[in-house]
């Protein structure tokens, strides 16, 4: 049985498992000194700032959701369960939660892209991710 609930300070090990196995799929192009300190920001910025909530299945924590207001800060799926719902089952609670959403992809990340297009988000903006170098595509989901 799966089910979403409120991120716990116990599920970090787990949450870091999901963002760095999505990573190398999704991110690759990414420098690793960029990504090593993501990590960290993840445990002592992102997570203690954001709303998150984390998909468990069968009592075992396979992703999470990050919120910041309205706009997904993140969201990692363990590849293994990519395809299963669960990623639509989070963006489901964000939108349940705060209506209209967005949220920045990297143009190169066609995964999370794809995902989210067929969710029904739209661009809105193209910019340049200050870091990396890398264009970030702003898509918007609007409830109504």
């Amino acid at each position: 049985m799966t089910i979403i609930r409120e991120y716990k300070k116990t599920d970090l090990e787990a949450v870091l498992s999901a963002w760095k196995n999505t990573q190398k799929i999704a991110h690759p192009f990414l420098p690793e000194d960029f990504q090593a300190q993501e990590e960290i920001n993840i445990q002592e910025l992102y997570l203690p700032n954001a709303e998150t909530w984390v998909a468990e299945e069968d009592n075992v924590v396979v992703g999470f959701i990050a919120l910041i207001g309205s706009e997904i800060g993140g969201l990692f799926l363990q590849p293994t369960h990519h395809g299963k719902k669960l990623g639509k089952m989070m963006v489901d609670k964000a939108q349940d939660l705060h209506g209209n959403l967005v949220v920045d992809v990297f143009e190169k990340n066609l995964i999370g892209y794809n995902f989210y297009s067929k969710y029904g988000f739209k661009l809105v903006e193209e910019k340049v991710h200050e870091q990396t170098g890398e264009k970030v595509l702003r898509l918007k989901f609007s409830a109504s």
